[in-house]
């Protein structure tokens, strides 16, 4: 039987979804990397997904579904279980297409998260402690209401309408022999195998999975049961593949990795620094698969799906920080000096010398341990690189001071 025969969900039907959400959801930009491909050893073209409006790939499967609805079943709208980037998509293109839609969502779902969503024009329902029992609610009350209910990942127009972003990297970076894109219910990933395996079979597609969630790997005999956990990539938190992603996957994926949170934390850190772009924990996993394993991407021609940008500001700074502490940028002296004047004014005249950045200064006096007369000075400095900080403490030391350095 060739490949893709039978499933599912076809090629076909992911370019009826192109032809669908044309206009309606922004072909992203595809773009060469020369830095990341150093970095990596592999050829790196970025998909940008997190460019569309609510900055996630879902609104393509939302948007698609929504058009395929007769006008009664419109009229009666829709109905979804998210916390996240679905429900955004989906309550964005309800709003445009004229659909009443409900969102139910978890009752410890962040208050930014909800106020998106209402403000995409959406009623929010928050209802269960869990997603599952938020999924539950969202089932009965279309039920009661009639409305249709919209999966996040496991249904035919769902795959389709994420496939197109397969069609979009086949055009924009026709070079690639390798795709990389994050797997949390596999819808994505299964409708970029249907369009690409049906129109360039030779190239490779490559799921990428976070530690704690490796429900494709594991039905794949690949991995672990998913452990579950909290995550930096919310986005691909789903402890099992959809069913329809998980058969489509059987058939066409060729590899699936697991990736830990401190390279995806990483790849989120460099993907700011290096392209300026913000990408949540998510859409960064794929970037963080090509520098976990240089081995396994080196002299490919890859192309990496980044799925999301929606990064709660508060932990984009966090990684930023723990970012410049593991690269030796950011770090933290505690320095034992006599209490007396003009002390203060020595240490921080060796920091300025060498041309660091002093960030903040604390006085701990009163801290057991520390002798009458003395005190332990906590300076953080900015330096250019773990070497420049090296240096720094060494000439402190060399002025007789006792110091001692925690980065992170």
């Amino acid at each position: 039987m060739m490949r893709g025969v039978g499933l599912p969900v076809t090629v076909e039907d992911v370019e009826a979804a192109a032809a669908a959400i044309r206009g309606a959801v922004v072909q992203t930009p595809t773009t060469f990397s020369r830095t990341l491909s150093g970095i990596t050893g592999a050829q790196v073209w970025l998909k940008c997904e997190h460019l569309q409006f609510t900055s996630s790939f879902k609104e393509r499967g939302a948007c698609n579904f929504l058009a395929r609805l007769p006008p009664e079943a419109r009229a009666r709208g829709v109905v979804a279980a998210s916390a996240g980037n679905h429900a955004q998509g989906l309550a964005y293109h309800a709003s445009r297409l004229g659909i009443p839609a409900t969102i139910v969502m978890p009752e410890d779902t962040p208050f930014t998260k909800i106020s998106r969503t209402e403000h995409h024009g959406a009623r929010v329902v928050i209802e269960g402690a869990t997603f599952d029992e938020a999924g539950a609610a969202a089932r009965r009350i279309a039920g009661e209401t009639g409305a249709s209910f919209v999966p996040a990942f496991d249904d035919p127009a769902i795959v389709a309408g994420q496939g197109t972003v397969g069609l979009e990297v086949l055009a924009q970076a026709p070079e690639a022999d390798t795709i990389v894109v994050p797997v949390g219910g596999g819808g994505l990933l299964a409708g970029v195998a249907v369009a690409v395996k049906a129109r360039r079979p030779g190239v490779e597609v490559v799921g990428v999975e976070v530690e704690g969630y490796t429900g494709l790997a594991h039905a794949l005999g690949r991995g672990p049961a998913s452990a579950g956990g909290p995550t930096i990539a919310e986005g691909i938190a789903v402890a099992e593949p959809g069913a329809i992603p998980l058969a489509i996957a059987r058939e066409l994926v060729d590899d699936v990795v697991v990736v830990g949170e401190q390279r995806i934390e990483e790849a989120v850190a460099l993907l700011v620094e290096v392209e300026k772009q913000v990408v949540e924990g998510a859409g960064a996993a794929g970037l963080a698969a090509l520098c976990d394993r240089p081995d396994r991407f080196r002299g490919r021609r890859v192309a990496v799906v980044c799925s999301g940008g929606n990064i709660d500001l508060r932990v984009l700074a966090s990684v930023l920080l723990r970012a410049l502490a593991r690269s030796g940028r950011l770090v933290r002296l505690t320095v034992d000096i006599p209490d007396r004047p003009g002390v203060l004014a020595s240490v921080a005249k060796v920091i300025g010398d060498r041309r660091a950045n002093i960030v903040d200064v604390t006085h701990r006096r009163d801290l057991p341990g520390v002798a009458l007369k003395r005190t332990l000075l906590e300076v953080s400095i900015e330096t250019r690189d773990r070497h420049h900080a090296d240096e720094i403490v060494g000439a402190l030391r060399a002025e007789g001071y006792d110091v001692t350095t925690a980065t992170g």
